[in-house]
Parts: C-alpha cells; structure tokens; sequence
C-alpha cells in the first residue's frame, strides 16, 4: 500500500541524475492536454452554433485518444519511447491539419467527427512514456511515489492553463487557434522528451503478460483502477460541457474555460496536501471515497444561479480532481502486473478518456434539452452508482490480492 511522502520527496525525485530534460520536455508535450479537446470543443461550436455537434466532435476526439494511449503504451513497454513518439508526432500532425481543413472547408459532421478521432488515435502518449519512465530512473518506495503524485499534480496545472488558454484562444480572429498552438506544443514536447537520453536509453523490463491479448488489463486490481478512472472521466466529461453552457447561457461564453480552470486551481493546492497525507489510508477504500466524494459536490454545481456562485462551487468541487487522479497513479504501481507500466497507465488514460468521451456527450444532449442543472444532477448520480461499482470490487485491491492472479475477479 502506499506510503506518506514528504515534500523532500519531492524534491529528490524532480532532481535524481537523468531526469531534468524529461521533466522539462514532458511538461511542453503535456501542457495541452486538457487545451486541445476544449479547444476543439469551442472552435467546433464557435462554426457550428450547436453544443450538441462539439460535444461528438470532442467525444470522438477523446475516444481516439482512449485508443491510442493503450495500443502506444504496449508499444512502449516493448521498445521504448522514442520510436513510438516519433511516428506519433508525425502522424498526429497530419491528423490535425486534415481536421482543420475539414471545419474550415465545411465538410460533413461525420468527416468532421472522423478527423478528431484520428487527432486523439494519433496524439503522442507521452503521460504514459513520462509515468513509466520514472519506474526506470527511482528504485520502488517513497520517492517513486512522489514522482507519481508529481506526474497527477502537474497534470493538474495543465488542466488551469489549458482550458483558460483554450477559451482565450477561441475569441481571437481565427477560432481555431487554440487547436494549433496546442498541437505545435504537444509534438515539440513529445519530440524533444524522445531525444533526451534517457529516453533513448530506456529498455524494455522482462514480463510474462506484456504480451498476452488483454495484457495489464488482465489483472483483476487493474480493472478496478480502469473503473475508477472511467468514474472519474464521466463526471469530468458532463462538466467540460455543462460548465462553458452555463456561460453561453449568461451571455458570457469566453468565460467557460476560465470556470473550468478554476476547478483545477483548488485542485493543485489540496493535491500537494493529499500526497503527503492521504485519505482514507488503504487504496481499497481510498478509490471508491474519493469518487463519491467528487460526485456529491458536482452534483452541487446544480445549485448556483450565477457565474459567481457556480466559479465558487467549482473550486469546492475541484478539491477532489488531483486527489483522485494521484490514487490512480500510484494505485496502478501495485495493480499492474510487472513489465506493464506504460500500458497500464495508457488503461488509466482510456478509462479517464473515454468516461470524458461518454459524459461529454450526454451531457451536451442534456444541456440542449433541460439545460446545465440537470446535466450537473446526472453527473452526480453517475458518479456515484460507479462509486458503489467500486466499493464492490474492493476486494481486488486488496495487498494479498495484487498481481497474485490474471483470472477472474
């Protein structure tokens, strides 16, 4: 189970030999992470008039992201990262430039839903490539632990610049400027953590599973992880939508991504806290309170009449966004079978992903048919059935049980 950090924790993993240029190059190719599928969001909706389109056309996107991040996190484990980003980066490019082109030109909603889904399939995984690598340059414990909650915390940054970048962005000349400059970073970072040596020097870790048809997720500790990040992807994804409708409703549209980076802002502040104090203790328990806890204060994102109150009800219910997404990291380092780390971490992202994928597009519906209240009702209850999905399956993160079987539950 995992163990209290202490902030010089930090500090030791940030600095250990070998890991200044992968922290620098990882944070340019993750800075747009959560930047590109608001900014799609907005652009799409910006030349579509409709929530309803740019909910799919951003669903698509992160259900290709769901199943990239799987796929490259095997090819990883198997090789390396280099390679893997290379190509991606590449790819990924050409992906976005057909996109463009499809919005701009106004193609089809279909050829449009398709370009972002290639975006997501193609986008360089590189949250997976950084989290593994940090099992390559820290020996297991404490330190390792830190790396991990510093991975959960800094995506957390990204997740107030993006969406604050994306909804200033949209409102310049061209709309669809957030979607570039997002892309120009996440393939410079992703290029440049590839040609860092450690990188280039990282070799794939022996394992029996790394190649099996269901590989890490085959462990039964595993998929409670994936269930717990598909929880957390749900509720995130009903208020990546429900949260810019507000706006638009308020006669205030440029301030949707502003709200949302709000969330993240309390969420970093009692991330720190969180991994030097966790709670509740066992991870066992720990997965299904966090979500529970998440869902009852977006459930409360009902209650607000103004921006106002809904920005402070945002920074109440963001308090439990880094929490959860350290649990899951440092949670997959006992779950996942060895040999596994980039893979299994690339099921975290799918789950986080593709609930994202699956809120945002209910919640778009919603938003249109009884408005961003109701979505905000729904995500709470979702959240929490997925809650008591959890506390069932407590079992399989039990210590005695981790990576002791690969059959049945």
């Amino acid at each position: 189970m995992s163990q209290s950090m202490s902030l010089n924790d930090y500090r030791t993993a940030l600095t250990t030999p070998g890991a200044r240029a992968p922290v620098v190059t990882s944070l340019l190719g993750r800075l747009p992470i959560a930047m590109i599928g608001m900014a799609l969001l907005l652009y799409v909706q910006r030349e579509s008039s409709s929530f309803a389109i740019a909910g799919t056309v951003s669903a698509a996107e992160l259900i290709g992201v769901a199943m990239g991040s799987v796929v490259q996190g095997r090819i990883v484990d198997r090789t390396g990262p280099s390679k893997p980003l290379y190509i991606t980066s590449a790819l990924f490019t050409g992906s976005v430039v057909a996109t463009l082109l499809a919005i701009e030109l106004g193609a089809p909603t279909p050829l449009v839903v398709l370009g972002a889904f290639a975006m997501g399939l193609l986008q360089p995984n590189i949250g997976s490539a950084s989290r593994a690598l940090w099992g390559h340059l820290l020996p297991p414990g404490r330190v390792r632990e830190a790396a991990f909650s510093y991975e959960a915390i800094s995506l957390e940054v990204f997740f107030i610049l993006g969406p604050g970048l994306a909804g200033l962005l949209v409102a310049t000349p061209w709309a669809g400027t957030g979607v570039v400059a997002g892309a120009v970073c996440m393939v410079l970072g992703s290029v440049g953590f590839a040609a860092t040596r450690a990188a280039r020097t990282q070799r794939p870790e022996p394992s029996e599973h790394a190649g099996a048809l269901l590989g890490a997720i085959a462990a039964p500790g595993m998929r409670t992880v994936a269930l717990a990040a598909l929880g957390f992807g749900v509720v995130i994804g009903f208020i990546e939508v429900a949260v810019p409708a507000a706006a638009v409703e308020a006669g205030q549209p440029t301030m949707g991504g502003l709200l949302m980076s709000l969330a993240s802002v309390s969420s970093v502040a009692v991330g720190v806290v969180y991994g030097v104090h966790p709670w509740p203790r066992p991870m066992y328990l720990r997965l299904p309170a966090l979500l529970l806890g998440f869902a009852g204060l977006v459930a409360l994102l009902a209650l607000p009449t103004t921006l106002l109150g809904l920005a402070l009800m945002l920074l109440l219910a963001g308090c439990l966004i880094t929490p959860q997404s350290t649990a899951h990291s440092v949670a997959v380092e006992f779950a996942a079978p060895p040999g596994t780390a980039a893979e299994a971490f690339g099921w975290v992202v799918t789950s986080v992903t593709l609930g994202s994928a699956i809120g945002q597009s209910t919640s778009g519906q919603l938003v249109e048919l009884a408005g961003p209240p109701t979505a905000f009702l729904v995500a709470g209850a979702t959240g929490a059935a997925l809650a008591a999905l959890l506390y069932l399956r407590r079992n399989t993160l039990l210590p005695h049980r981790t990576n002791l079987s690969l059959a049945g539950t």
